[in-house]
């Protein structure tokens, strides 16, 4: 599985439509769709995943109207349950020269273990797959699959993958594969990622439906340096835990037995709506080909996330994307993109 920072052929992802994901907050939702797709047009293109025909319309109005451009946009009319395409999209990995070539990586989707609604989102892997004429490598830990969702992983494209332990390894709180254990899993990471390093963080951020995703909490930006989210207060939720994760990391080794090069990135102040906690973090970044873009909560924070992520991308432009009303749906930017790698590694 490439990096994200890789060339990419395309992004995916899947036009909003399940309006109780944003409980009394959908209508501005297919606005931040259309800002986020003109950020992205620029660089590479876009498939959008629509219902049918009038989902298709209303996302091409949006677009127009945000002023993206359309020959950079295509759509596939798959059925889903939800949106948030890192998830249940296909994950994509590539075999190397002298016979480069792209595959889906064939994970199953269980709705987080928590929602009743995803036997549509589960099969949009591999109907990506047929539409594009893509061999699918399915997950298997023996006899059974092995359930998997993007944003639950990162990895730095040289061997090493990034993973929570509260997510992927807890028994009683949204439980993915019942009774495989950590060797089965980090078995079936690295027969369909190619990964050969799997590095554990405890628990995610306060707020986070998914129960530990990697995604809102550390990401790679280059082969060898992390970005991890550091609560400054003391009283907060969040503390102890990232305290924890940071002293794992300071503990482990890359792939060649080198160190990791961790950087601090804050957590905008907590968020909340209605009286619920919301994952609020700027670690839910997505790198495409023409930019960086970056959730941002009209926090004071976001000029200083904003400043440190440029430091560290010089290769592409850092962007801010207004996301307070997306974190309602309790995920932002990377939880609602998925990366399609170009064949070769090279531009």
């Amino acid at each position: 599985m490439p990096a994200e920072w890789e060339p990419h052929h395309a992004t995916w992802i899947g036009w909003p439509h399940k309006a109780s994901d944003w409980p009394g907050k959908i209508g501005p939702i297919p606005w931040v769709y259309g800002e986020i797709v003109r950020k992205l047009t620029p660089g590479e293109i876009v498939r959008i995943l629509v219902t049918g025909v009038s989902h298709e319309r209303q996302a091409r109005r949006v677009l127009e109207r945000a002023g993206v451009d359309l020959a950079c946009v295509q759509f596939f009319r798959i059925p889903t349950d939800r949106g948030w395409t890192r998830d249940f999209g296909p994950l994509f990995v590539r075999r190397t020269p002298p016979r480069p070539e792209l595959a889906v990586a064939r994970f199953r989707f269980t709705g987080w273990a928590k929602y009743p609604d995803w036997k549509k989102d589960d099969q949009v892997a591999e109907r990506v797959a047929k539409r594009l004429g893509l061999r699918v490598f399915r997950a298997r830990a023996g006899e059974r699959d092995v359930v998997l969702e993007g944003g639950s992983i990162d990895v730095n494209g040289r061997g090493t993958l990034l993973t929570t332990e509260e997510c992927l390894l807890d028994s009683e709180v949204q439980v993915r594969n019942p009774g495989l254990s950590r060797a089965e899993l980090e078995r079936a990471l690295r027969d369909y990622l190619g990964v050969t390093n799997v590095l554990w963080l405890a628990k995610g951020i306060a707020g986070d439906d998914t129960h530990g995703h990697v995604d809102d909490l550390c990401r790679f930006i280059d082969p060898r340096t992390v970005v991890l989210c550091n609560e400054a207060d003391s009283r907060d939720v969040n503390y102890r835990a990232l305290q924890e994760n940071r002293e794992r990391l300071e503990g482990m080794r890359l792939e060649d037995g080198s160190k990791i090069e961790v950087v601090a990135l804050p957590l905008p102040a907590p968020l909340y709506f209605d009286g619920q906690r919301l994952p609020a973090s700027y670690a839910n970044f997505y790198i495409a080909n023409g930019a960086v873009l970056v959730p941002t909560f009209n926090d004071p924070n976001d000029r200083t996330a904003l400043g440190l992520l440029a430091e560290l991308f010089s290769d592409r432009p850092v962007v801010g994307i207004h996301a307070v009303d997306l974190v309602w749906g309790l995920g932002t930017l990377h939880c609602l993109t998925q990366q399609e790698p170009a064949v070769s590694r090279k531009p």
